[in-house]
């Protein structure tokens, strides 16, 4: 390919570093490093010096929490996505806002390509290009683990002390991991056999639930068309709101999931999360749906939610069909407005309570107590009719 200027995905660790350098060696190019700050709370104080030093012509750092809660995570959380039932997307979900944010720097600088530092075996890789292909189709994409003899950390050291490039004196994580406003996962390494169990000490967003207070605490979530806004009747913004949820959920020892899930390029992988803030919000959204949104609208949601969450997390939120999903889904959640109370214990989220000026919930409709609303005997037609091919079935049989 003939490259004069790449756009580069850089975290300053020791893989972006080394790629940062091979760039230029290997295609005789200018490269511009990205990194993007979505909460991963990596230190950024130094970043830019590093990427200079090691042969940036420049650099972006782009604060994208509020983007990135606001316009992806509480859209796909209104979604109702769980990818296997268990994985709450934190890693999905933040790769096509990283791949937007490069491919706006791409055609703001002229840049002939993209580079990013997933592997040849998982699914970022996938999640990246797609991405920059919805966004640019002529964009040219380097992808350096699929192409250099790299393949080790000894050899990444080995290129990087060739190279002068500073390699941090730090022990090796037997595992490695990826943090972001939403969630840390934790794969590979001593997680790679699934039935060892994970050590304590890995976890960082949250107490063990034998830890956790004896003490339930109680919260409350306000709604407002389909979007939380407020804790415990503090009005917060996005980026703020999913943060203090983290705070309390951590706390409590909520939201930890072990699971072996499916990737998208064929294989099975053990992954171990932490989604303390998530996991609150996934429970407040179904309590509230539950009496703001119409059934057949909920059944209707809750029937794509799985299709949902595959997209996005095979790396297909810049696609049409999940855009137009997204619409249906934002139109059911138009009267999604009200409170809901939370008791967090040792793990677990309980619904405590939930009232909304919208609700479709009737205590006048729904009361085993007398009503002048419901007419018992209407049902005996209701069930007639619906038992009448159940009776012709019998009859043939």
């Amino acid at each position: 390919m003939n490259i004069k200027k790449v756009v580069l995905a850089y975290s300053g660790g020791l893989d972006t570093s080394v790629i940062l350098k091979w760039l230029k060696l290997k295609y005789n190019c200018e490269v511009i490093a990205f990194c993007a700050d979505i909460g991963q709370q990596e230190e950024l104080d130094g970043l830019e010096e590093k990427a200079l030093k090691t042969g940036a012509s420049k650099v972006y750092i782009e604060d994208l929490k509020e983007e990135f809660v606001r316009d992806f995570v509480f859209p796909m959380f209104r979604g109702r996505a769980l990818y296997e039932n268990y994985y709450l997307l934190g890693t999905s979900i933040a790769r096509p806002l990283i791949a937007k944010k490069q491919i706006e720097i791409a055609i703001k600088e002229n840049a002939d390509a993209v580079a990013h530092g997933a592997t040849g075996k998982g699914n970022d890789q996938v999640r990246f290009e797609l991405t920059y292909y919805s966004l640019k189709p002529d964009i040219k994409v380097i992808a350096p683990w699929r192409e250099w003899e790299l393949t080790s950390r000894e050899k990444l050291i080995e290129f990087a002390k060739k190279n002068n490039i500073p390699v941090p004196v730090t022990k090796e994580k037997p595992y490695s991991s990826d943090r972001n406003l939403l969630h840390i996962s934790y794969e590979g390494g001593i997680l790679e056999d699934p039935w060892n169990e994970p050590d304590e000490e890995m976890f960082v967003l949250t107490n063990s639930p034998e830890k956790a207070p004896d003490k339930p605490e109680y919260i409350t979530i306000e709604f407002e068309n389909g979007i939380p806004v407020k804790i415990n009747g503090e009005k917060l913004s996005p980026a703020d709101l999913l943060s203090k949820l983290n705070e309390i959920g951590g706390i409590h020892g909520i939201g930890r999931v072990d699971i072996v899930e499916n990737r998208f390029v064929g294989m099975k992988s053990r992954g171990v999360y932490e989604t303390p803030g998530g996991t609150i919000l996934y429970h407040a959204y179904r309590a509230i749906e539950s009496i703001t949104m119409d059934r057949e609208v909920m059944h209707l949601r809750d029937t794509i939610a799985p299709y949902y969450s595959k997209l996005i997390y095979n790396g297909f939120w810049f696609s049409p069909e999940r855009e137009a999903l997204q619409k249906f889904i934002d139109e059911a959640h138009k009267n999604t407005f009200g409170i809901v109370k939370l008791k967090l214990y040792k793990g677990n989220v309980i619904i405590a309570g939930r009232k909304s000026e919208k609700s479709l919930y009737s205590s006048e409709l729904a009361t085993f107590e007398e009503d002048k609303i419901y007419n018992h005997k209407d049902a005996e037609g209701f069930i007639k009719l619906n038992a009448l091919r159940l009776k012709l079935r019998s009859f043939l049989n």
